[in-house]
């Protein structure tokens, strides 16, 4: 590479590289020499690029973000009933136990527990992840009540609202290493909020 031409690197790939790095160890125990090491960027590109390891971390909770919003909306879309996009995101949750290298969990789950309200730049981005996977799970309690598939009248917000609590608590199990038993009647109770009122 001729002298002082700079090195060529894909930011959008180097952004990924760093959220599965967060997304396996967290925040606080992620070194910066890590993140260079994972991403191949310099320290000087990796400020002049993300300003930070702060700043990266705000980034990669928003790739992560846009990620999984988007897959779901897929499977959704794809999903033969409201109940049966419900009732796959939840069991997935259960196959995580069986993930090698043990279960991640959720990223944006993972950063309210580590940072708590301590951050309010880390809480905004937290809450708009939150706030999206509500809105997928109210569009499929919407589907599901119009498809005969959740027979609760319930209003679909709130059914969403305690979905998403309720995914946030298997997964908590799941990391625990639960037996699949316990996480199994854990996840079958949930899905009874989509049959009563």
């Amino acid at each position: 590479m001729p002298a002082g031409r700079p090195r060529q690197f894909d930011p959008s790939a180097a952004l990924t590289q760093a959220m599965e790095l967060f997304w396996a160890r967290g925040y606080e125990a992620t070194s910066l020499q890590e993140l260079l090491g994972a991403t191949g960027l310099s320290r000087s590109s990796l400020y002049q690029t993300f300003g930070g390891k702060h700043d990266l971390f705000e980034r990669c909770l928003e790739r992560y973000r846009e990620m999984v919003v988007d897959s779901m909306w897929q499977r959704l879309e794809q999903a033969p009933s409201g109940r049966a996009f419900i009732e796959d995101s939840l069991r997935r949750t259960l196959a995580e136990q069986r993930v090698p290298g043990g279960p991640r969990g959720c990223l944006v789950l993972n950063t309210a527990n580590e940072f708590g309200h301590r951050d309010p730049p880390i809480t905004e981005r937290v809450r708009a992840g939150v706030d999206s996977f509500r809105d997928v799970f109210t569009e499929a309690v919407r589907r599901g009540q119009a498809d005969g598939s959740i027979r609760s009248r319930g209003d679909p917000h709130r059914l969403a609202a305690y979905i998403v609590a309720g995914m946030g608590g298997l997964r908590t199990l799941v990391k625990a290493d639960e037996g699949q038993d316990h996480v199994r009647d854990a996840l079958d109770m949930l899905l009874l909020a989509l049959d009563h009122d």
